[in-house]
């Protein structure tokens, strides 16, 4: 397995970050990956990159974008006023699949929750991802909640 490096998104990143995340059945109903991008996925992107408490982050082999994901980070009071880490929006791209990169990405965004003092890592995938549910356990992850979502 081929070692990925880590690294913060730059705004140049975003057309190669929305193809991926388009690239699926269930991405290719939510996003739009047209060209030029629609303005508001740079706007997003602005101010993910002016929170700090959000990391969206590019995986690279040799140089390449071959995955992503975003941090957030989250005080609570609850939990003795720890702090969450939500991992979302991961994607490997499709020709690099299955080659270790998600493992090696969740990994590294598992070792960044500790480095940050996170006290639980949380994340969420659609019910109709068999494969990714499946991933999320290898690593360690249990179904202990219901989560629930409302379109606004």
């Amino acid at each position: 397995m081929t070692p990925i490096l880590m690294r913060r998104a730059q705004r140049a990143d975003v057309p190669a970050l929305v193809a991926m995340l388009a690239d699926d059945a269930l991405g290719r109903q939510r996003e739009c990956a047209s060209d030029p991008l629609p303005a508001s996925y740079f706007e997003a992107f602005d101010a993910i990159e002016r929170d700090l408490n959000q990391e969206l982050m590019v995986a690279t082999l040799d140089g390449a974008p071959v995955g992503t994901l975003q941090l957030t980070f989250t005080p609570s009071l609850s939990r003795r006023g720890s702090w969450r880490v939500t991992i979302e929006g991961v994607r490997v791209a499709a020709a690099q699949r299955s080659a270790g990169i998600g493992r090696q990405m969740i990994e590294w965004a598992l070792a960044r929750a500790r480095e940050r003092g996170g006290a639980l890592v949380q994340l969420t995938t659609d019910k109709s991802r068999a494969d990714a549910i499946r991933f999320y356990q290898r690593l360690g992850f249990r179904a202990s909640h219901e989560g629930m979502k409302l379109a606004l």
